[in-house]
């Protein structure tokens, strides 16, 4: 009875291990690690959608206000960048060039039609680092 009980475990070991799949080689982990991490001692600028709300849908027209973060350096207008993401991505910066400041986006009556869309907001503090967020915007019907 234990050898028929070791059998089927090591049975069931063996099924498991067989299922297994690779992740991370172990020369991959050998490799040297980045100085750098998603908080880096010198982050880029920090994007946080105010309005429209995460959590809700939208009537249109609405107000797309971003608000940018720093972390001492100033933000880099000329190097803000908006994009409608889709398959082939549209470029919005100069439709919100004129709401933008060094502290974020408010574009108080942005016309949206109905739907889901993905909106991609780029740009760089003096420093050189750059930020960017995708958000998703819903808009009822």
């Amino acid at each position: 009875m234990v050898k028929l009980f070791a059998m089927v475990m090591i049975g069931l070991l063996s099924a498991n291990v067989a299922q297994a799949k690779m992740l991370i080689s172990e020369q991959e982990a050998k490799m040297p690690e980045s100085p750098f991490n998603a908080r880096s001692a010198f982050p880029g600028p920090k994007l946080v959608l105010i309005s429209p709300d995460v959590n809700a849908t939208a009537k249109s027209p609405l107000r797309l206000q971003v608000k940018f973060e720093t972390r001492g350096a100033k933000i880099n207008l000329d190097s803000l960048k908006v994009t409608y993401v889709k398959l082939e991505p549209i470029d919005l910066t100069e439709r919100v060039r004129e709401f933008a400041t060094g502290d974020g986006i408010d574009f108080k009556d942005a016309e949206i039609p109905p739907g889901t869309h993905k909106i991609r907001v780029e740009v760089k503090d003096t420093d050189g680092f750059a930020g960017g967020a995708v958000f998703i915007l819903k808009v009822a019907k």
